[in-house]
């Protein structure tokens, strides 16, 4: 089980454990209710440390009995969207809970001692012999005892370990409230060093989950050694940085890690399920479209009415709304389609914004600019993808997710490409003599015309991923999502598949971007943080991700979309509990209903249908 949430979780932990010291209050992770408990006026460090140990051990077996016990025979795409989910929730619920970051009094000394030259932390040197030591423990435990072993033998064959007398949920539960403590520990100890931030600290995931794949999720001292390897490399790449001066200033040493996990996997590859695996659930039902033209005039005549005739938090909410869609058609097509889970999503549309910025100043005008950046996009995506034409699942869930984090630090932070300031003005699309931004005085704002083009490019793109289900195209993705062994001899060149969706994807992916870009007028590198692919896919399965009604529900259901003005919520001013229901909500139908909204409607719909076709009277022939 690979739980993306797992330093998400941590931070919480150390957010909760520097609360306590300062005020003795045990903060529980759920807001809004009572959640504060007062255990004692003064706890000691010992004391504090000892409480937290136990806490984040309970805090491990509720997620693992809540959450993944029932999500183990669910396939990869269910368990990293949960996963997800709870990265959403305890991110959101850190924010509610401490808009300020707490008082950080250091747990380990702070003296500094001189090695080979260079004053060196001495809290650095007991945290990484505390990371040698942990390892030993670990080994000691996976190879010489029961515990140990009986772990190993269930993660191997789950079958073979039931038939042995073992219990794997008892496994599980246990090895859950060790990887939470330890979690929660990681963090604590490291707060004094690296600052508390909510995100930051969360995508931690990303360097971890690099160093335990060259370990191949099973050797202690080879993953501990290459997480001190890639710490220390990051740490000299930040001092090359200051001393050289031809250096570009961007995040190098955030990028390191992507190219280990691309490195691991590619080297490793992706095991395929033994025998002895226990078989996994269906994916979330993929329908294809029917009576597209229809539905296309009706929606399409609704959706221009209301731009023309609405006001303007009506239009601010059908752009809203259009360009979400347009992201979670990206989704539907790559991760509802083929199974590629893809965490990268809003690198491709910054990559692809930022270069019809660039383009748009070289004097390429409006619409080449666009087009030439969804084309440069999609050539991206295709480089992205060549990972999973050996892997898949999780693992292509990790370097996608990698490749986000590396594309944010390295592309949106260099200076050639997004400009010195940090926010890049957008230029203004016009055709002829048509202005087609968004920019307007008064209550003009937004310009229905900008309106009009964001629905007239959500039309095109639904439209050619409806052609795709339909088509030939459609059915061998859906072919290589349920078997890739099945389709390749079925004679389906696999690899082709997945890459030409990839190039889908990350081309919608694009023009969604440009379409965002246009709309704030100014993007920065926040524009296209990876927190908002994990928002992404959040809603779009939340919607429906393997259809696309679901893509286009998900961008009704996006943040001061059309639902949410329809509901009175002003634009601009999002809930803040948002977050926390949509990755609670998350959870829910990953573990419960993996069709989502629109697979529940069809539902209702057969069922309804069904009942009234059942109560016609039958007319027998006389």
């Amino acid at each position: 089980m690979v739980n993306f949430a797992h330093a998400a979780v941590g931070t919480f932990l150390a957010f909760a454990f520097y609360e306590f010291r300062e005020t003795g209050d045990l903060v529980l992770p759920w807001p809004g209710i009572a959640h504060r408990v007062q255990l004692l006026p003064r706890p000691t460090v010992a004391t504090a440390l000892v409480l937290f140990v136990i806490y984040g051990a309970l805090l491990g077996l509720l997620l693992q009995q809540l959450v993944f016990r029932r999500l183990r025979r669910a396939p990869a795409l269910a368990r990293v969207v949960a996963s997800v989910g709870l990265f959403l929730y305890f991110w959101a619920v850190i924010g509610l809970e401490w808009p300020v970051t707490p008082n950080v009094r250091p747990v380990l000394p702070r003296d500094n001692l001189e090695v080979l030259g260079r004053l060196v932390g001495v809290d650095r040197l007991i945290l990484g012999a505390m990371v040698v030591v942990l390892a030993g423990v670990l080994w000691l435990v996976g190879r010489h005892t029961r515990f140990g072993l009986a772990t190993t033998a269930a993660a191997e064959n789950q079958k073979g370990a039931v038939l042995a007398g073992l219990d794997p949920d008892r496994l599980a539960a246990l090895n859950w409230m060790l990887a939470t403590s330890l979690a929660g520990l990681a963090m604590i100890f490291s707060a004094q060093i690296v600052a508390l931030d909510a995100l930051n600290n969360s995508l931690l995931i990303v360097p971890a989950l690099a160093a335990a794949l060259v370990g191949g999720f099973r050797s202690y001292p080879v993953v501990a050694a290459t997480g001190l390897a890639i710490g220390m490399a990051q740490s000299e790449l930040l001092n090359l940085q200051a001393e050289v001066d031809w250096l570009p200033r961007i995040g190098l040493q955030q990028g390191l890690p992507f190219l280990v996990l691309v490195a691991a996997v590619v080297w490793r590859g992706d095991r395929l399920p033994t025998r002895g695996a226990l078989r996994e659930g269906r994916y979330p039902a993929a329908p294809a479209p029917r009576g597209v033209a229809v539905v296309t005039l009706v929606l399409g005549g609704a959706a221009v009415a209301s731009m023309v005739l609405g006001g303007a938090d009506w239009r601010a909410a059908l752009i809203t709304s259009s360009v979400m869609a347009m992201f979670a058609l990206s989704v539907v097509v790559l991760t509802g389609f083929v199974g590629q889970i893809s965490l990268a999503s809003y690198a491709f549309a910054g990559v692809a914004a930022y270069a019809m910025v660039r383009l748009s100043d070289a004097g390429l005008p409006f619409p080449l600019g666009p087009l030439v950046a969804v084309a440069i996009t999609c050539g991206l995506g295709v480089l992205v993808g060549l990972p999973a034409v050996k892997v898949r699942g999780l693992n292509l869930a990790i370097v996608t997710l990698g490749a986000a984090v590396a594309i944010q630090e390295l592309l949106f932070k260099w200076e050639w490409f997004v400009g010195r300031t940090g926010a890049t003005d957008v230029p203004e699309p016009s055709l002829g003599p048509w202005n087609l931004t968004i920019r307007a005085a008064g209550a003009e704002y937004p310009r229905v015309a900008f309106g009009l083009l964001c629905l007239v490019v959500l039309g095109l793109c639904a439209l050619a991923v409806a052609n795709l289900r339909r088509g030939r195209t459609g059915l061998q993705w859906l072919a290589v999502r349920a078997n890739e062994q099945a389709a390749a001899a079925a004679g389906i060149d696999v690899r082709w598949a997945k890459l030409g969706a990839f190039t889908v994807s990350a081309g919608l992916a694009g023009a969604a971007g440009c379409l965002l870009a246009y709309q704030r007028l100014t993007i920065s590198a926040d524009s296209f943080a990876v927190f908002n692919s994990l928002s992404l896919l959040a809603i779009t399965y939340l919607a429906g991700i393997a259809a696309l009604s679901g893509g286009l529900t998900a961008g009704a259901l996006a943040p001061v979309g059309v639902l949410a003005v329809a509901m009175g919520q002003e634009v601009g001013r999002p809930s803040p509990y948002q977050f926390v229901v949509s990755g609670m909500l998350l959870v829910v139908m990953a573990v419960l209903y993996p069709d989502g909204i629109t697979g529940g409607v069809r539902a209702l719909w057969h069922r309804v249908a069904g009942g009234l076709s059942a109560r016609r009277p039958t007319v027998r022939p006389s």
